[in-house]
């Protein structure tokens, strides 16, 4: 299948475990549990759990333990979106063609589902199988170190609050954008390579490729907000112009922002040719990753 094909089969399976890992909105209490389930299944092509799982595929993992890993990181992207959302965030009334978490279920209700979501994922970890205890430890602390504050997603959010609005240079730029976009897409797939035993080597050749697709991911993003409309987004298109966010295309134009868009998608490809292409004779095949790579580029929504 190609890679569409591919994404829209993986995305999925993903959502039917989302389904069975995520408590059912008739569940008490059921405003909390609608509330989580409500962006969570707001649609989205489910990149990171598909990352994950792309790069699981490579070692041979078993599903029954890499999915709920991968639905982890879904959980935990859906909460940054609820909060990133909030009006003292970004205040964005739209999200996914659907109204943002907080329009729909009021303010209080949007954080704490975005809390619930969170610690949803960490039970979700716990509670997976895996092969040794220390592979299950490593994973928790994979997850957790991508969604706090030292060059995370936390951390990436406040730099993105305090550079709004005030000039920043490229390499204050990519900072903030290795931490808030580029932490988690990195995580998954080097969580889907640990989860199939992945050396220390190609571990550390698909550690670069993920850096360098989180910040492929976010410079297209940051072109799609200045290229399309609000109905292809799914969201408030120009945003970022409109409250003066540090983003890409303000630094370097959209030509100069599609240039460095492809540079960075080539370092990320010689990064999978780097890795060592057999261990113990297995083949590791990086197709997949290598089309994900291209079309994280490609995308129109």
């Amino acid at each position: 299948m190609d890679i569409k094909e591919y994404f829209n089969h993986q995305a999925a399976i993903v959502d039917r475990w989302l389904d069975r890992l995520t408590p059912l909105a008739t569940e008490p209490p059921e405003l909390i549990h609608e509330a989580m389930r409500y962006s969570l299944f707001a649609g989205g092509k489910r990149l990171r759990p598909v990352l994950t799982i792309a790069a699981g595929e490579m070692f041979g993992a078993d599903p029954n333990e890499l999915l709920p890993v991968a639905c982890a990181l879904e959980m935990i992207h859906t909460y940054s979106l609820i909060h990133d959302d909030l009006p003292a965030m970004d205040d964005d009334d739209l999200r996914r063609g659907m109204p943002t978490s907080h329009i729909r279920f009021g303010e209080a209700i949007a954080i704490l589902a975005g809390d619930a979501l969170l610690t949803q994922a960490f039970i979700t970890l716990v509670a997976t199988p895996q092969r040794d205890s220390s592979t299950q430890v490593r994973l928790i602390a994979e997850v957790a170190r991508a969604a706090g504050t030292k060059d995370a997603l936390i951390g990436g959010q406040v730099l993105d609050l305090h550079y709004e609005g005030k000039p920043v240079s490229a390499p204050q730029l990519e900072a903030i954008h290795r931490a808030k976009t580029g932490a988690l897409i990195c995580c998954a797939v080097r969580v889907g390579a640990i989860t199939g035993g992945a050396s220390d080597d190609e571990l550390a050749a698909l550690t670069t490729y993920g850096e360098k697709i989180g910040l492929a991911f976010q410079i297209a993003d940051d072109l799609l907000d200045e290229t399309a409309t609000s109905e292809e987004l799914g969201k408030t298109a120009g945003k970022d112009a409109a409250t003066q966010k540090a983003t890409y295309t303000s630094l370097h134009g959209i030509i100069g922002a599609r240039h460095l868009a492809d540079e960075v998608i080539r370092e990320a490809i010689a990064a999978l040719e780097l890795s060592p292409s057999h261990l113990d004779g297995v083949w590791r095949d990086s197709t997949r990753l290598r089309e994900i790579a291209h079309f994280i580029v490609d995308r129109r929504s």
